[in-house]
């Protein structure tokens, strides 16, 4: 899920359908890498995943394509797309890595604790407060990743 901020720093959802996807097979074709057809289902799984899936879950999506595909060609493609810059490695706490492509425009992401649905969302009020912390301790910010751990205002567990 992928929730954006309006002017005034207010988190709104996108419209699904302006967002864009990256073509990862025309990225790694443009990066000079040689596409076997494993390759090419494993980048379609992942061009299509609307969520962070981990090598396991590719895994699984990418089988019900090609029944060939081994777990190993899998964990060497992701960690060859990954080295490549198409593809971003998270981890979320949960002992294992999840992966989204690199995203046209930054975003950071809120992990629901009780789920693991991980949202998208992006703020321009964080992202002015990042930039103004680095500029008041001397530094002027180049990168950064924000992830939000989180449970459910209505969750009623942790009352």
């Amino acid at each position: 899920m992928m929730a954006k901020s309006d002017d005034k720093g207010a988190l709104t959802l996108p419209d699904k359908k302006n967002l864009e996807t990256k073509n990862i097979e025309a990225l790694c074709a443009s990066k000079g890498m040689r596409m076997t057809e494993q390759r090419r289902v494993i980048a379609r799984v992942l061009a299509a995943a609307a969520d962070h899936p981990d090598v396991e879950e590719l895994y699984k999506r990418c089988i019900k394509v090609d029944d060939r595909i081994s777990i190993s060609t899998v964990y060497r493609t992701v960690k060859l797309f990954e080295d490549a810059g198409i593809i971003e490695r998270h981890d979320f706490r949960e002992g294992r890595a999840r992966y989204e492509q690199i995203p046209e425009s930054h975003h950071d992401h809120l992990i629901n604790l009780r789920t693991g649905d991980v949202i998208e969302f992006s703020s321009e009020e964080i992202e002015r407060l990042q930039t103004e912390v680095a500029r008041k301790l001397g530094y002027k910010l180049v990168d950064h990743r924000l992830e939000l751990y989180a449970v459910p205002l209505d969750d009623k567990a942790r009352r």
